[in-house]
């Protein structure tokens, strides 16, 4: 299998404090990754570090089999990278915008970036300062990918962006990453949008990657259970995967990857009145394993199986 991004233990400390902590991280030809993590768990720092713009502490990060550190200009050309905030200079019309970025491109697709702007109906003749916010990051998803690169760089592009644009941009993405060979990793924190498009999924927690397997296992991995009582609850005894235990009212509620005959053992010895086996949405799932008690969390992240075992490991 291609990797046409891989990071080896790349760590990043910004004084005493570890953002980025020995990340090993795969990402294959043709995958849409979605890079998940809390404020501060170091997403940004981890793009910025694949773009060459950080250096790392220690470490290495390669894009298209270069060091990122000395991607060339070849290397860069073939990949994109739209930023929140979606910074164009605002004096521009479309069309300065457009010449502007071509001419730091040696392969441009004209048509494809015409399609898409009479897809968002914009005019080059408009002047990017009297855009919305929305329209200015309509623009800036064609400008990024008119070059027809190989990877795409998404730092939460449609954050800010109202329920229909957001859709509409989304659905342009969508068709774009079903042109052949794309890779796509795409950092968000709008969990219904990741859970739209991602095929694969990573999660960092303090710098450290906890999950790195397909989307649709972590949401069928990661499962809520209700416990029903009369009175005050008690409380549930600590075992692998448990990842948070909550009373609500009369009912405890349990967090736990990977819910098996042990734990309905354990549930079934408190004597509840019911059991309930909650499915979870993907930000549902992120949420509740996001804010269990972080030290102990359940470590799903491999390399290449997305079967292997899980453990109560710490940050390394």
């Amino acid at each position: 299998m291609e990797h046409v991004i891989e990071t080896r233990r790349l760590t990043k400390y910004y004084g005493s404090k570890c953002v980025v902590n020995n990340l090993d991280l795969r990402i294959p030809r043709g995958s849409v990754y979605g890079f998940l993590g809390r404020n501060g768990t170091g997403k940004s720092t981890t793009i910025k570090m694949l773009l060459g713009l950080v250096h790392p502490t220690r470490g290495s990060a390669f894009v298209l089999g270069e060091n990122a550190a000395e991607l060339s200009p070849d290397a860069r050309g073939r990949i994109a990278y739209l930023a929140e905030g979606h910074p164009i200079y605002r004096w521009m019309t479309i069309r300065d915008a457009v010449r502007f970025t071509r001419a730091f491109h040696r392969q441009w697709n004209q048509p494809l970036l015409d399609q898409i702007l009479d897809h968002f109906e914009l005019s080059p003749k408009q002047k990017i300062r009297r855009l919305s916010h929305g329209q200015r990051a309509q623009v800036s998803l064609a400008l990024a990918v008119a070059p027809d690169p190989e990877v795409l760089i998404l730092d939460d592009p449609t954050i800010g962006l109202d329920t229909v644009v957001r859709r509409d941009f989304l659905e342009s993405l969508i068709q774009i990453i079903q042109r052949q060979g794309r890779t796509i990793l795409f950092s968000s924190h709008i969990l219904s949008d990741v859970e739209r498009v991602a095929d694969r999924i990573g999660i960092l927690v303090d710098g450290v990657l906890r999950v790195d397997c397909p989307t649709e296992k972590f949401k069928q991995r990661v499962r809520k259970i209700v416990l029903g009582f009369a009175g005050e609850p008690p409380e549930f005894p600590a075992c692998p995967g448990l990842v948070s235990s909550r009373t609500v009212g009369t009912d405890l509620e349990l967090i736990v990857v990977d819910y098996g005959d042990e734990h309905q053992r354990l549930a079934e010895s408190l004597e509840p009145s019911s059991i309930e086996v909650v499915d979870l949405n993907l930000e549902e799932a992120f949420i509740e394993y996001t804010r269990g008690p972080r030290r102990r969390l359940p470590i799903f992240a491999g390399e290449e199986s997305d079967d292997q075992s899980i453990g109560n490991q710490g940050a390394a």
